[in-house]
């Protein structure tokens, strides 16, 4: 049965306000109707579009303040964080960062997400990569947005390290996972 204006706007509140991270594409998708629909949709109620949403659900997040490098330096957008427990960031894939005969994208960009994101989720002044076990599990393509969680599944031991599990998704897909060994300069 066809939802009603009034109804399919209700179900977009809802879904965003479950999920804020949802694309008008994907939302199209579910909700059967054309991207143009849910962008009118979205203007209607005045949710602003997913840059807008990513940035907001950032400044909300952050009541830790990130010690063991800038944020500027985290490569995707870090949209959720507190420290030495578990982030997440949302890199998307654009033309400089894939091949130009595939468009798939390079291997470094995925680690260099996975990476940067293991060193911000330490609460330590001082946090680098000691050792990381690494696995590719499906091509990253031109457009995608790659969803990277980090976790830090062993905080601080007597050698003055850390263990971080990250997990990359696209669309819900995993797509890249990394255990890292991190080194801080002070026991937790």
């Amino acid at each position: 049965m066809k939802k009603t204006k009034k109804q399919r706007q209700q179900m977009l509140i809802d879904s965003l306000d479950t999920n804020p991270f949802l694309t008008d594409e994907e939302l199209a998708k579910t909700f059967e109707v054309s991207v143009q629909t849910i962008r009118l949709d979205r203007l209607e109620c005045a949710i602003p579009e997913l840059r807008e949403r990513i940035k907001d659900v950032a400044s909300r997040s952050f009541e830790d303040e990130v010690k063991s490098l800038p944020i500027s330096e985290v490569i995707g957008e870090v949209i959720d964080i507190e420290l030495d427990n578990r982030a997440i960031s949302i890199f998307d894939v654009r033309e400089e960062h894939v091949f130009a005969r595939n468009q798939i994208a390079r291997g470094h960009h995925l680690f260099a997400q996975a990476n940067s994101l293991a060193v911000a989720v330490m609460n330590d002044e001082l946090a680098l990569t000691a050792k990381s076990n690494l696995s590719f599990l499906k091509p990253v393509k031109l457009g995608d947005r790659v969803v990277c969680k980090a976790t830090v599944t062993e905080s601080g031991n007597e050698k003055n390290r850390s263990k971080v599990q990250v997990t990359s998704t696209v669309e819900n897909e995993i797509v890249f996972t990394g255990d890292f060994d991190m080194y801080r300069a002070t026991e937790n």
